[in-house]
């Protein structure tokens, strides 16, 4: 793009993003930013950083806009999942499981809190997504869990508790991600589902966050033959969008197309037809174009010839304008206590599940074995090393080893990473993996040594291995998640 970028109206309805990179933060985003705000964009996506440098740019986006942005970050399992420093919590799986409301309502306040404090005003969260298919490849403990009433209840609870703080909530994947077998960001999922299935099932948790006030849907790019025969994904299908979402359901907030730079929304065709057909289906906002220019230059020229509806193109506009302004202002008159960020961790200890207990103790050395299904994923750079970190917090001299060794006669801890995640493209832990996790209990057998496996991710990943030894289940291979595994170890010894 050229430095001399000039504005354009259509630009406030996309949303480029802004990624995180070390060192230099967001130092190689400088020429962008200054082109992307001279054009007009209507918001940013922030992908990582530190909750300081993440402050100070948001005061400066805020600034040098003229217009209120609308500043985002996926926030699932607190501000943690994003930004350094600040709390991260476990998965919604794992907090529903606790069968606690107000654990719930408390967490969805303390990210909103933090969020609004680093000058983020939209959440892009919960998960409306039921759990119907355990070969979901992306789903997994994102979801409120398979009952679909209940997923409602909470998803409501949580939108409300939110948007309580002054930032907006975010259902998605509407109309529901819950029955695919197939990742969107590599192909395009299909959901042969009956429409009667989908109206009472799928689209109940969506239907909950709507009456709970939601200021915002996120569209699925998947394909849904019984809403609309085309077999367009959700994301460009007027049908689902205008006919469904706008008219029966009498959503009239914020639409947002999921990222469009996912294999999902572009079968069969480039970003610029993706981009403008999705505002001709009904999308407020894009999120996450590729190319920011071309897709805001084939939005003005789609106006032009008269493709692109202007009542639509000023709807559009309005909600995006309303919401921005509705967002509260960073401040930190609110800005979560130490209390709070305790609070955090308490609620990943309680999250922690043993099965085939009691554990046994650790000895004062302690041998770790990691074994990563992630580590090839693209974007995944998790820390593995917070179990180790939280052992020796604990008194634990914890060494990393790949096999049962002889600097230890304690319990071997086998620490397994499987989450479900973007691109990885399965559901399941790889037959490698598999084939590992089974030559180091073989090792520990052999060594006549105890086993604690970890199970750092959904915990059917694990449980599909029949395993008979005692077993942490921490949900996610998040470092909040990976101290609570290393704590609840602790307390047993």
């Amino acid at each position: 793009m050229s430095a001399a970028v000039a504005s354009r109206e259509l630009a406030q309805l996309v949303m480029p993003a802004l990624v995180w990179r070390a060192p230099g933060g967001f130092d190689h985003e400088t020429d962008r930013i200054a082109e992307y705000l001279a054009m007009g964009v209507g918001g940013f996506l922030l992908i990582g950083g530190d909750q300081e440098v993440v402050r100070t740019l948001t005061k400066r986006l805020q600034r040098e806009s003229r217009h209120p942005l609308l500043i985002a970050a996926d926030l699932e399992r607190g501000a943690g999942q994003q930004f350094r420093n600040a709390t991260g919590l476990p998965p919604l799986s794992a907090i529903a499981a606790l069968d606690d409301l107000e654990a719930l309502k408390r967490a969805a306040r303390l990210t909103a809190r933090e969020a609004r404090t680093m000058g983020v005003n939209w959440n892009l969260a919960p998960v409306c997504d039921v759990d119907f298919e355990s070969e979901n490849p992306v789903l997994g403990n994102r979801s409120f869990g398979s009952d679909f009433m209940r997923v409602g209840k909470l998803a409501a609870a949580w939108v409300e508790a939110c948007q309580s703080e002054g930032v907006l909530a975010c259902a998605k994947h509407f109309p529901g991600h819950g029955r695919t077998v197939q990742d969107s960001h590599l192909t395009l999922p299909v959901v042969d589902a009956p429409l009667d299935v989908l109206k009472e099932q799928d689209i109940a948790p969506f239907r909950a966050a709507i009456t709970a006030g939601v200021a915002s849907i996120m569209t699925a790019h998947v394909a849904y033959p019984a809403l609309d025969p085309s077999g367009l994904p959700a994301t460009l299908s007027r049908e689902i969008l205008q006919w469904l979402l706008r008219q029966q359901l009498k959503f009239d907030n914020i639409v947002v197309a999921d990222a469009l730079i996912m294999r999902g929304v572009l079968e069969g065709r480039d970003e610029t037809e993706a981009a403008v057909m999705a505002v001709q289906a009904g999308c407020d906002v894009l999120l996450q174009p590729d190319d920011v220019l071309a897709v805001v230059e084939a939005l003005e020229t789609a106006r032009r010839e008269g493709r692109l509806d202007p009542e639509v193109v000023r709807r559009a506009m309005r909600r995006r304008l309303k919401w921005a302004q509705w967002a509260s202002p960073p401040n930190d008159w609110r800005r979560p206590s130490g209390a709070d960020t305790a609070w955090g961790a308490l609620l990943a200890d309680r999250c922690v599940r043993i099965d085939h207990g009691p554990l046994p103790a650790l000895a004062a050395v302690t041998e770790v074995v990691i074994v990563d299904d992630d580590v090839h994923v693209p974007g995944s750079h998790a820390t593995r090393n917070g179990l180790l970190d939280a052992l020796r917090a604990g008194g634990i001299d914890a060494r990393r080893a790949d096999a049962p060794g002889a600097v230890s006669h304690g319990p071997l801890v086998l620490a397994v990473f499987g989450d479900r995640l973007p691109s990885k493209g399965r559901a399941g832990l790889s037959a490698d993996i598999e084939t590992r996790v089974h030559q180091v209990l073989e090792a520990a057998r052999e060594a006549q040594r105890d086993v604690i496996v970890c199970a750092m991710g959904d915990p059917r990943l694990v449980q599909a291995l029949a395993l008979t030894m005692p077993t942490v289940h921490a949900w996610s291979g998040d470092a909040v998640m990976q101290q609570a595994a290393a704590r609840a170890m602790i307390k047993k010894r």
